[in-house]
């Protein structure tokens, strides 16, 4: 079977499914292919900082999310051998909050899924090969030739990998994979039927080569991490069981760490507990390789996966949907229908324009989350105590995460048209 799509996009993640969603909003659409047979939900939380909250509201679905989660509003750093505590606002010079807020991953997902028209998403649908064919035209413009494991071939003017960090489309681009961190990270949610009575607070925890925290969901629910160096792992399978990985946590990893952690997880559902390496990609494979050829190009982890010492990788992965969806606009020649069609020859200057606005912020975040996980979690000579207590926490912290970032709005259909 062979189809034409406007543009193809790989992966029904966070990034994915923005990436549709903008595209949409503009009156650009577009098919989304997923290798899994349903949504894929897991991952237990994901904490959204205000540039995050302007990307969802450019993708008009803000308001659904704020109505059910609050802000943090301040944070406190433990130090595990001195039991020294730094508390650490998130209250802007004008009085804004410019903390976090946790959401559950599978709200987000399903809330930018749902706005999405039927049949947009295709599942079970794995990636085999792609080619880029040159169109027999007065200008040189080319179209991806995209083939699945079951025989279907989609011919597409615009193709997405926002197929995470072991991008196919990634590869085919000529990134490097992303490497080893030497850090691993445990994460799950606690559960307290009866209430858990922590405030809209962060607490961390840290001791050489571990850092540990949790931050409340709701009055019941706590989303609580560890992540701690693990050079010796080189395979990409979890090490353990769910129930083997809590008590690893309990009586090895964390057994020095304060009752209030243990206690933490000792209530953590079990379904909800994952392992994962920690990878990122070097900054200068996005500055010197090549990230778009064409009309083909990357977005979210599968472009710039980066370590969660900022808590940016899902909200950046917000920014390049907004993003692709403002530039690709310039391409599209409207249509009465409401979805438009987009010159191939156009798209690939609008695929450009999307890597070069990309480019140094994602740079930016990648550097700014390795350094923030080195400062926190590395040595405990009384230099890097005063870095990390003195400096990094009062001044460098906020400047470094880039939590005002603005991606921009998307521009309406009907200015489009005009």
């Amino acid at each position: 079977m062979e189809i034409s799509e406007e543009v193809v996009i790989i992966g029904a993640g966070i990034a994915g499914l923005a990436t549709a969603l903008a595209l949409k909003r503009v009156g650009i659409g577009s098919l989304v292919l997923e290798r899994s047979p349903v949504l894929r939900t897991t991952g237990a939380s994901i904490s959204l900082f205000p540039n995050a909250w302007l990307a969802l509201q450019a993708l008009g679905v803000a308001h659904k999310l704020t109505s059910i989660y609050s802000p943090i509003q301040k944070g406190y750093v433990t130090n595990v051998a001195t039991g020294a505590i730094q508390q650490v606002s998130f209250m802007g010079i004008n009085g804004t909050n410019n903390g976090p807020t946790p959401v559950h991953r599978r709200t987000l997902v399903e809330t930018l899924a749902g706005e999405l028209p039927p049949g947009t998403i295709r599942f079970s649908s794995k990636l085999t090969s792609i080619q880029t064919v040159t169109m027999d035209d007065k200008v040189s413009s080319s179209i991806a030739i995209i083939s699945l494991d079951n025989g279907t071939i989609i011919k597409a003017k615009v193709v997405i990998g926002c197929d995470g960090v072991n991008s196919v489309v990634a590869r085919w681009l000529g990134l490097t994979t992303p490497v080893n961190s030497g850090r691993s990270a445990i994460r799950g949610l606690a559960v307290f039927p009866k209430g858990h009575g922590y405030k809209e607070e962060v607490h961390h925890f840290i001791e050489q080569g571990k850092r540990a925290g949790f931050l409340p969901l709701n009055d019941k629910e706590l989303f609580w991490f560890f992540i701690y160096y693990n050079s010796s792992l080189k395979g990409e399978e979890t090490p353990a069981g769910p129930k083997l990985l809590q008590k690893d946590v309990m009586e090895n990893l964390a057994k020095d760490f304060p009752p209030s952690y243990l206690e933490v997880v000792e209530h953590a559902d079990l379904a909800t507990v994952t392992w994962a390496q920690l990878k990122f990609r070097y900054p200068w494979d996005l500055i010197f390789g090549h990230t778009c050829k064409g009309n083909i190009t990357v977005a979210g982890d599968a472009m710039h996966p980066m370590t969660p010492d900022l808590g940016q990788g899902g909200c950046s992965a917000l920014e390049d949907a907004v993003v692709l969806g403002r530039q690709l606009a310039k391409s599209l020649h409207p249509n009465p229908n409401g979805h438009g069609r987009i010159v191939a020859v156009d798209a690939a200057r609008a695929i450009q324009g999307y890597v070069k606005e990309r480019r140094w912020r994602v740079v930016g975040l990648i550097s700014g989350a390795y350094l923030s996980g080195w400062v926190q979690q590395d040595g405990s000579g009384f230099f890097m105590k005063f870095l990390r207590d003195t400096i990094f926490y009062r001044f460098l912290f906020h400047r470094i995460t880039g939590f005002d970032y603005d991606c921009g709005k998307l521009p309406s259909v009907s200015s489009l048209s005009e």
